[in-house]
């Protein structure tokens, strides 16, 4: 494996490592806020300053001829992020994290392997294959042994 696939791969896995503390993080802060949608704007809120400190200090610039180009579906990346830290956030305290976090992750994978197979919304095709349902199956099958436990 060439690095910098391994170090890609490894950031990927220190960040999903990291997403383990945001359903707990946010269920705590909604019972402070009075409701999971309260917690996910307080939450969203922290995110939009820390990018904003982010993009300030390394001087990231917007190219505005590209954004005026983006297909509208470009813009809704931030709606799909309120419903899954919604989500963790409801989740968590009825399910558990690993239980909440392994159903979330399936409905990716699933969203994902289709998304792969039709090449949608500008992404690279990756056909669907016996080893990538396995992987699927694997996956929820895990998380029906992680509720159970």
């Amino acid at each position: 494996m060439s690095q910098p696939v391994f170090l890609i791969m490894t950031i990927l896995v220190l960040a999903g490592a990291a997403t383990a503390f945001q359903g707990p993080t946010n269920a705590r802060l909604a019972l402070a806020a009075g409701s999971t949608i309260n917690a996910a704007f307080v939450s969203f809120a922290v995110g939009t300053i820390v990018l904003g400190l982010v993009v300030l200090f390394l001087q990231a610039r917007p190219d505005a001829q590209a954004l005026r180009t983006l297909p509208w579906w470009g813009w809704l990346g931030g709606l799909y992020g309120c419903l899954l830290v919604t989500a963790l956030a409801w989740g968590v305290p009825k399910l558990g994290v690993a239980t909440t976090l392994v159903l979330a992750i399936s409905g990716q994978m699933v969203m994902g392997v289709i998304l792969d197979h039709f090449g949608a919304l500008g992404t690279q095709p990756h056909p669907v294959s016996l080893t990538r349902i396995a992987g699927i199956a694997l996956v929820i099958g895990g998380m029906l042994l992680v509720r159970r436990g």
